[in-house]
């Protein structure tokens, strides 16, 4: 079949996010053709470039969300109508409250009133999204129409409007521009040509690497051609959205957040399946409206390869080590893990500790000097003997160097991994630990339960004195500490390689296609529908050429969609002539 692969700040770009497990996808299903489509968040992505593309990827089509397109379309006063009634249905649902907030509507307000005007404002941001998209595809774009004064002034109107909620009332100028700007860049993929027969059109599934903007290509590609929509997180982008806007005012963060809100769940309400990645995420799409029967959690594919030598030699570690690998940045909570690591040299002297990571961005930095001015207050060096030079017990290191060239050296390095932290999704650097068969102490953050399953040590976060005592624990009992490393590493070659990632998407397309009715329609020399024309072995690689049958999208030849997709281009499909039964028993 053909996979259309929508991303957004991913793969193919080489350092884009998540690019890792859709090249290992697109690899591993090399039965399949691709196509993918990427939008890029920033201007050093499209500068680095692509990583290598295997045979099975047909073609790419990217498009920038970072830079200021002028698309210099002039609407006339038809479309600035379509365009104001539009975007005004879509700023009322943004600023009507959620279904409880009493400084949204009357009070008193029962369930079921309660779940119809949530479904009501679904529905108004629905029918708004795809007006906007309609008129985008007749006009030719929007960019310049969603930053126009027109599309404030609806905001403006919509926030001052009676159940508006209480921080969408409070919204000044500044805010109302800084919130059109937002959409504006959310809304983008609304103006691209992707959507016609030849491009997303011909593709048989939609697969969305993440949601938000990523899985808007996907909804416009099944509301103008029906083409079926898989979206796949491993972490949830309005998640990932509250995260990220700490220091925006109450009203933009509001706006933003309604606007994020409402964009997931008319995609789980439109796609096909829903895949998360864990069961913390699940719980944050069925949070956001997502349909349990359309969910299957798929864990992440990671390469056990790397991994295999310290896996099948545990007792080559460090008995008195501790590890710690990951990015530098204040959500991994080093400094509870530098007080734990205090008072885990309480209790074994000969303990040591190494950091091994490099910070993440400037603010990482910040926290890396910090960390180390920490640890040079809590330990001071010290020496083995007389005669020796004292070291510090905690050291910070980074991979590539001679010592620890590798993820997997790390890991070996020591006789036990420690994850800290207070904010985490899916623990991957935990997943190559196990696959290494490392007993692991680890914070109840995120996916981390999920992952480990009882193959170790779990602690609440911030709680440096728990941590020390699961810590202290370990290190005292070398044959719990084999049994659990053995038990982790089992699980995570059972549940986290590529090889299940893989089988298991590839189960999930040919449910996808079993379910959906056959979108090209055979037409007979008289230009009439013919039976059975599409038989469900259609679905296979490569391009068909024969001169008699013509192919129509579903829309038929005089709809909006007529013409063959792009890859039956070189020849419609012919009906074979019937084989007798004496014949074809004789084959």
């Amino acid at each position: 079949m053909r996979i259309g692969l929508l991303t957004e700040g991913g793969y193919p770009y080489v350092s884009g996010e998540a690019g890792l497990w859709c090249e290992r996808l697109v690899r591993g299903l090399e039965q399949h053709e691709f196509d993918v489509y990427a939008l890029s968040r920033c201007a050093r992505e499209e500068a680095e470039g692509w990583v290598p593309l295997p045979p099975q990827v047909g073609r790419v089509r990217t498009a920038p969300l970072w830079e200021t397109v002028d698309d210099g379309v002039v609407h006339g006063r038809r479309a600035r109508r379509r365009f104001a009634e539009s975007y005004g249905e879509l700023a009322k649902a943004l600023c009507t409250g959620a279904p409880g907030d009493p400084s949204a509507g009357p009070g008193g307000e029962s369930a079921e009133a309660s779940e119809g005007r949530s479904a009501l404002e679904a529905d108004r941001f629905a029918s708004a999204l795809y007006g906007l998209a309609e008129l985008a595809r007749d006009e030719g774009g929007l960019p310049a129409a969603l930053r126009s004064e027109t599309a404030v002034r609806a905001l403006e109107r919509a926030c001052r409007a009676p159940g508006a909620h209480r921080s969408a009332r409070e919204a000044r100028v500044p805010d109302l521009l800084t919130v059109a700007a937002r959409l504006e860049r959310a809304l983008r993929p609304l103006s691209l040509d992707w959507y016609e027969d030849d491009d997303l059109g011909s593709v048989d599934l939609c697969h969305a690497a993440s949601g938000g903007t990523a899985a808007l290509p996907g909804l416009l590609a099944r509301h103008f051609c029906d083409v079926p929509l898989l979206v796949t997180e491993y972490g949830v982008r309005l998640r990932t959205h509250y995260l990220t806007e700490p220091d925006s005012s109450p009203a933009i963060r509001a706006l933003l957040a309604a606007f994020h809100g409402r964009l997931a769940a008319e995609t789980y309400r439109r796609a096909a399946v829903i895949t998360p990645g864990n069961t913390h995420a699940r719980r944050w799409q069925e949070r956001c409206g997502a349909d349990r029967a359309k969910l299957r959690t798929v864990h992440p594919g990671m390469d056990a390869t790397p991994f295999a030598e310290a896996g099948e030699f545990p007792e080559c570690a460090d008995p008195q080590t501790l590890v710690w690998v990951g990015r530098v940045e204040p959500a991994k909570d080093l400094v509870s893990l530098l007080h734990a690591f205090a008072e885990v040299r309480r209790a074994e002297p000969a303990a040591r500790l190494r950091i091994v990571g490099t910070p993440s961005g400037p603010e990482g930095a910040a926290y890396l000097v910090h960390c180390k001015g920490l640890a040079a207050q809590l330990f001071p060096d010290e020496a083995d003997g007389p005669h020796a030079v004292g070291r510090n017990p905690v050291s910070f290191e980074e991979i590539g160097g001679p010592e620890l060239p590798s993820r997997a050296d790390a890991y070996a390095a020591g006789a036990l991994v420690v994850l800290s932290s207070v904010v985490e999704g899916f623990p991957s650097g935990l997943v190559e630990a196990m696959f290494c068969g490392r007993a692991t102490v680890s914070t109840d953050v995120g996916a981390v339960v999920e992952a480990i399953g009882g193959t170790g040590l779990v602690v609440p976060p911030r709680n440096p004195r728990a941590l020390a005592e699961a810590c202290v624990a370990l290190l005292r009992d070398p044959e719990r500490r084999e049994r659990l490393g053995a038990a982790a590493r089992a699980r995570a070659l059972e549940l986290f390689t590529v090889e299940q990632n893989v089988a298991a998407f590839h189960g999930i397309y040919l449910e996808i296609l079993s379910r959906t009715p056959a979108r090209r329609v055979v037409l007979d020399d008289t230009g009439e529908p013919l039976p059975f024309g599409v038989p469900a072995e259609a679905h296979v690689p490569g391009r068909w050429s024969d001169p008699v049958a013509r192919v129509a999208a579903r829309g038929g030849p005089g709809g909006p969609r007529s013409g063959p997709p792009g890859w039956a281009a070189d020849g419609p499909v012919r009906a074979t002539a019937p084989v007798p039964a004496s014949e074809g028993a004789a084959r």
